[in-house]
């Protein structure tokens, strides 16, 4: 299957967007805050583009797209270098990854 980009708008609250290279480095330069108070509502994502959203609000609500059809991902569409989901890793790797982001865009620390 071809890669495809995807959209994202949030509805409501805020989100976080934080893409990666090849190796799995968090590129700061491309991380984006989607905070609809701020001006920016959605982003259109390139194919092939590693990347991870998260909520930075309570009840955040996002619409996202992809061009079809739809292919439930297999271990083929997961970073080789990202923890398991649903790992313990994987939940620490998104804690220092939140904690990260919200130093970079000045944010108040997780409550």
């Amino acid at each position: 299957m071809p890669p495809k980009s995807e959209s994202i708008v949030v509805l409501e609250g805020v989100l976080a967007y934080v893409s990666f290279d090849d190796d799995g480095t968090a590129l700061e330069s491309e991380f984006a805050l989607l905070d609809p108070a701020r001006g920016l509502y959605g982003m259109d994502i390139r194919p092939t583009v590693w990347h991870t959203i998260f909520a930075l609000e309570p009840d955040t609500v996002i619409f996202e797209v992809k061009s079809g059809p739809y292919h439930p991902f297999g271990d083929d569409g997961f970073a080789a270098w990202a923890p398991p989901e649903g790992s313990p890793e994987a939940a620490q790797y998104l804690m220092e990854l939140e904690n990260r982001f919200r130093l970079l865009w000045k944010l108040p620390p997780r409550s």
